[in-house]
């Protein structure tokens, strides 16, 4: 990280000698360097194309970050998330090296004017609500980019840019100190994110020459932050901020940009025209993908904080898990919208139920505590090598993460008609080997993810390692507690039959209340989540997700 901060701050912007051309239009130049064998959804050309990165192994990623006025909620989650997914399954699935870099929108009209109504210093603001978005992105489990890049410490490097941008004769500075991208300098090159065709023009602004222009600096204002520049004190516009820094870092070519579909126009469509007109080139991003919006069920309107229709993550983690949402973003593709309600994220924690059950029920099987049928051990193989390769192909596919779980599920479904529990062995041979490679594939896979299909919780105490010997002392109690009734009853029987052990029917009447206590036991831990399943004369156990929106809608 501190590699990327020097090389940053010490960035001289240096316009490239590649000419511009004007009336180039919006076609998509095909990068030339090395492909991964992956498709992707390109906003650019409205289709899918064959993912060609500059280097081999490695991806440049730039993604605009948060600004920073108010608590992050689960819109920005699902967008977060959804390209944490695309980028683990890049980096752990298709072996390429991911360089992320994440801006910090801490300088904008909505910290200002939210400094203002609660008298703190827009700057303070902004900080405390990054340290929260932070917080929130380690509990959802998102990646930390390489570096996050604020744009108030980059102030100099913006205006360099500028001054870069004004020069190639693409913008223009009025008497009020303001600065403007001039869009009718590059001709039909403006729209390639958007159809203009299709969309109303924006109102013009006195000192504009066509009302599509935007701001690069914007003069000083009272009560504002200001920085030095050659046209007097201001701030930087929205977007200029992003092609600034990500300029810097990666020059003038980028693998993929990324962010929500509602950052499209015109946030992207400014930072293409920018960069390209700094830069002198035809393409400077080569990808742009856009996640789809959160709506609530029922609603066509998207989550929003301007909506005032939100739910922050910090709530939403009081009632669901982190595994849950995850595999509630699995479910549907990246760039897809999605319907958030009870109903969805309970289909997500009941898949989640299905894979940990087999999971554990296919361990139990592997220790010898479940007793099956005859399993068709090569037909379980066969399946499992095509799960792997219907895997890789769904991602592979614009990272078709719903087919990937299908076919996981399928794999499941598969194991769990093998797991047929019968009462007596009848002396087949056991197949452990094929149920130990389809866990470690499904287990691993799901890490690739971000999902802990164990549920494990971190602790600086170790307390959750207490707590699993405690459980399993606990359960292993109940087990010889159990076995002893049993086996009393076994006793009797085989004294009345002369050593010839019967088939038994029920307990014996003396060792019933021992028998009653330890269900009583199994049936008051399921509340606590924890789940003692007796096979046999055998007890296994699992934890498994409280149901914690239950006990809020009670409470």
């Amino acid at each position: 990280m501190r590699h990327f901060v020097t090389l940053f701050k010490n960035a001289v912007p240096s316009v490239s000698s590649r000419a511009l051309s004007r009336d180039s239009g919006n076609r998509w130049i095909r990068p030339s360097g090395y492909s991964t064998g992956i498709k992707t959804y390109n906003s650019l050309t409205k289709q899918k194309e064959p993912l060609v990165l500059a280097k081999e192994g490695v991806a440049t990623w730039y993604s605009c970050g948060p600004t920073v006025y108010d608590h992050a909620h689960l819109g920005h989650a699902c967008s977060y998330v959804r390209f944490d997914i695309l980028q683990r399954v890049l980096m752990r699935l298709f072996g390429i090296n991911v360089t992320h870099v994440m801006v910090i929108t801490d300088i904008d009209d909505k910290i200002i004017h939210r400094g203002l109504e609660e008298n703190i210093p827009p700057l303070v603001l902004a900080r405390m609500y990054e340290e929260e978005f932070k917080r929130d992105m380690m509990a959802l489990k998102v990646l930390p980019p390489a570096v996050y890049i604020r744009v108030t410490e980059t102030i100099p490097q913006i205006v360099a840019f500028i001054e870069g941008i004004i020069r190639n004769g693409h913008a223009y500075a009025t008497d009020q100190g303001d600065v403007y991208f001039d869009t009718q300098s590059i001709g039909c090159r403006y729209g390639k994110l958007v159809n203009f065709g299709d969309t109303a023009e924006a109102p013009g602004v006195k000192d504009k020459r066509d009302p599509r222009d935007f701001a690069l600096w914007k003069a000083s204002k009272p009560q504002e932050p200001c920085w030095m520049s050659p046209w007097g004190k201001g701030r930087p516009g929205w977007h200029i901020e992003c092609s600034t820094i990500a300029s810097s870092v990666f020059g003038s070519q980028l693998d993929i940009h990324s962010g929500g579909i509602d950052l499209a126009f015109p946030h992207h469509e400014n930072e293409i025209a920018q960069c390209e007109a700094y830069h002198k080139c035809d393409q400077w991003g080569n990808y742009f993908l856009h996640s789809g919006h959160l709506h609530l069920k029922g609603s066509s309107e998207k989550m929003s904080k301007s909506l005032k229709n939100y739910i922050t993550i910090k709530d939403f983690l009081k009632t669901y898990t982190v595994n849950e949402f995850r595999m509630f973003c699995l479910l549907t593709k990246y760039r897809s919208a999605i319907d958030y309600s009870d109903a969805s994220m309970n289909e997500a924690r009941s898949t989640l139920s299905t894979m940990s059950a087999f999971i554990h029920n296919a361990q139990a099987y592997m220790q010898g505590h479940l007793t099956c049928q005859t399993v068709q051990e090569s037909v379980l193989w066969e399946r499992f090598s095509a799960t792997q390769d219907s895997v890789r192909t769904a991602l592979a596919d614009d990272f078709d993460t719903p087919k990937a779980v299908d076919a996981i599920m399928s794999l499941i479904y598969l194991g769990n008609c093998q797991l047929q529990p019968v009462s007596q062995d009848d002396g087949t041979s056991r197949s452990p080997a094929v149920f130990g490679t389809i866990l470690t594939y499904i287990r691993d896979f799901m890490d690739i993810l971000g999902v802990d299909l164990f549920d494990r919780k971190e602790s600086s105490d170790d307390s959750s390692s207490v707590l699993h010997n405690v459980v399993e002392q606990l359960v292993h109690f109940r087990s010889e507690v159990r076995n002893f009734a049993l086996s009393v009853e076994d006793k009797a029987h085989q004294d009345l039959q002369g050593g010839i052990q019967p088939q038994r029917k029920k307990p014996h009447p003396d060792r019933m209340p021992l028998l009653k206590a330890c269900d009583a036991l199994r049936n008051d831990l399921v509340p606590l989540g924890v789940q003692i399943k007796d096979r046999g004369t055998n007890s296994t156990w699992e934890i498994t997700p409280q149901q914690k929106e239950t006990k809020d809608k009670e409470s």
